[in-house]
């Protein structure tokens, strides 16, 4: 039994000839296997560096990576890499500040401020902790 799929190849619908698809497979291959490199690299900076680098330059190690990866994706699957320069920078410029200012917060500390600087001079205290105190008391009845 043959199968007939009325419909034509890909390289006729996308009006390319073989040889094109041949090149637009390999470049997706190369996008895949670039991809993957760069994941496992992830993984074992995970699994075997966390001893030898802080959790600073950790975060900044993946946030790097991530943003290499990121970068590829748009540049070829979102054709971006395909687009007049003044156009690619338009469009990244935006996301650059805010990667750095993401690392700026991440060097800051941003996520414990709120802990470290309180108004009060204490720390975050639990709900019991939060009772007010008596009110003292004070001998000799004099006011101050």
């Amino acid at each position: 039994m043959e199968f007939n799929d009325y419909q034509a190849p890909y390289e006729t619908l996308a009006h390319h000839d073989e040889a094109t698809g041949k090149k637009a497979r390999r470049r997706l291959w190369n996008v895949f296997w670039l991809l993957l490199a760069v994941t496992i690299v992830e993984v074992l900076i995970g699994l075997y560096a966390q001893e030898m680098l802080g959790p600073l330059m950790l975060k900044i190690i993946f946030i790097g990576l991530t943003v290499v990866k990121a970068a590829y994706i748009v540049m070829v699957f979102m054709h971006l890499g395909d687009e007049a320069k003044w156009t690619k920078w338009v469009i990244l410029v935006p996301f650059i500040f805010f990667i750095l200012y993401l690392i700026v917060m991440l060097v800051a500390g941003e996520g414990t401020y709120s802990q470290d600087n309180r108004l009060d001079g204490g720390s975050i205290k639990t709900h019991e902790q939060h009772a007010p105190a008596a009110p003292a008391k004070h001998e000799g009845g004099e006011k101050h």
